[in-house]
């Protein structure tokens, strides 16, 4: 047992700081998923994962693999795209879930042709689904500066962002930090997925924000406990996923998605808040006393 899921991690420096880099990622954006989760806003990070790629990929141009430009690049393009679509939702008619979508889209073709027509298709593969397992050690520093920041910020903005899930409309009515709230919640986002982007890929960097938090709501009611199991979930899923890339030669990134999506079926399935089978039980229990009662 310790040979198969500890012994990796303690042979080769590759696999450890493949999981500080996916633990740094788990707290710092898995309680971003959270909020995104309450918000009703799921796509909305999806959509932002695929806006930092145009940046990312002109930080490339320019600099070839540099964390620091490619970050820079990303931030820049991802903020860029959530405040045209927060404009264009206010000057005109269209949804916000419309307007992101329409830049959103605009934004990928964008930094897909970036990539293609001025780097090869390794560099394109790299930009898409991230290689965790390169990390080097500035990589590490950023992403834990992220974690760290992403972290502060989410729990300086902490009630404003709980009233904001709960009753925006209150919020806007008695303080004026409800667009300020909005404006930090997605810099949280575009930040937190600009971390994520170098070790999982922009197609990738989504799910570990994204997963975690949905799976921890068939398990936890307050905010706290989602957030709390979400990370643990993340952090569970990184460790594992490496695991089976290490021992199957299965790609990393991708690995470690599909055991946190294992996990989310898991949750569905048997979750003890509203799973399929929680459900089960207590529809049966109802009609159980229903009868017993008619008796």
């Amino acid at each position: 047992m310790w040979e198969l899921f500890v012994q990796p991690f303690i042979d080769y420096g590759f696999m450890r700081r493949a999981l500080i880099g996916c633990i740094a990622i788990s707290v710092g954006a898995t309680p971003v998923g959270v909020f995104l989760i309450l918000r009703r806003m799921s796509l909305t990070g999806d959509a932002m994962a695929h806006a930092i790629l145009p940046g990312a990929a002109i930080g490339y141009l320019i600099s070839g693999l540099s964390i620091g430009a490619m970050t820079i690049g990303g931030m820049i393009a991802g903020m860029a795209v959530a405040l045209l679509s927060g404009f264009a939702t206010r000057l005109t008619s269209v949804r916000e879930d419309a307007s992101l979508a329409s830049f959103y889209l605009i934004s990928l073709a964008l930094g897909v042709l970036i990539v293609s027509t001025r780097g090869s298709n390794i560099d394109l593969m790299h930009v898409l689904f991230g290689t965790v397992l390169a990390l080097d050690d500035v990589a590490l520093i950023m992403l834990c500066v992220i974690a760290s920041f992403s972290t502060l910020t989410l729990a300086c903005a902490f009630r404003p962002l709980v009233l904001e899930c709960a009753d925006p409309n209150f919020l806007r009515s008695v303080s004026r930090l409800s667009a300020l709230t909005h404006f930090i919640f997605l810099m949280l986002v575009v930040i937190n997925l600009v971390g994520g982007f170098h070790a999982l890929g922009t197609l990738m960097a989504v799910g570990i924000m994204i997963l975690p938090a949905a799976s921890a709501r068939f398990w936890a009611l307050s905010i706290g406990g989602l957030i709390l199991i979400g990370v643990i979930l993340a952090v569970l899923s990184s460790w594992i996923g490496l695991l089976l890339s290490f021992h199957l030669s299965l790609p990393s990134g991708p690995a470690i998605i599909l055991v946190a999506g294992i996990m989310y079926v898991i949750s569905l399935a048997f979750g003890s808040i509203d799973g399929i089978r929680t459900n089960m039980l207590r529809r049966s229990s109802i009609n159980i006393r229903g009868k017993l009662n008619e008796l």
